[in-house]
């Protein structure tokens, strides 16, 4: 039998009804599920409404999963989209109900194009994680997606804050990479 990866042992759990392992995705992914909202947006405020959103609809949805790869971002990506584009949508009913002047720089729609962009930056950046060490997904997830300093980190790890600072920095240098590869291809 396959080892699970993280990601596939708590969405198991989470659709059983476990929310600590809920909790443990939402960690894991909320601050990508954030950018993606914020880059859609372009408003700081309305993406973390709609990461917030993004986790209620996958907590809803998390029984009927079934994940097909190794991470659960690509599928809380797509979740994502479809609520920013829900807000987008919100946003130009409020205006043309108000006296202010249209926005021209509010994007009509999200494009397939830019939702298929994405999806496929989620899903590079899941993959790209995946290939790191232990370790070093450890680093990112702590420092990264959950906010640690470099010592706290290191002590939660058990190495050294120069151990910790030079693998996130060539982590951070690989999902560049990753992500500039994905927009030029």
């Amino acid at each position: 039998m396959p080892v699970q990866t993280s990601d596939q042992r708590w969405a198991a759990q989470a659709a059983a009804g476990d929310e600590s392992a809920f909790r443990e995705l939402y960690r894991a992914h909320v601050r990508p599920v954030y950018w993606i909202a914020n880059g859609i947006l372009a408003s700081p405020a309305d993406a973390e409404d709609v990461t917030q959103e993004t986790f209620v609809v996958a907590w809803r949805k998390l029984p009927g999963l079934e994940l097909q790869g190794e991470s659960i971002l690509p599928w809380l990506a797509t979740i994502c989209r479809f609520q920013a584009a829900n807000r987008l949508r919100q946003r130009r009913r409020d205006q043309a109900h108000t006296a202010e002047a249209l926005d021209e720089d509010l994007p009509a729609t999200v494009s397939v194009e830019e939702q298929v962009i994405t999806a496929d930056l989620a899903a590079r950046i899941a993959a790209e994680v995946g290939t790191l060490s232990e370790l070093d997904r450890e680093i990112f997830r702590l420092c990264a997606s959950e906010g640690y300093a470099y010592q706290a980190a290191a002590e939660e790890l058990g190495v050294s804050h120069a151990v910790v600072r030079n693998r996130l920095s060539r982590v951070r240098t690989q999902l560049r990479g990753a992500v500039k590869e994905a927009r030029d291809a």
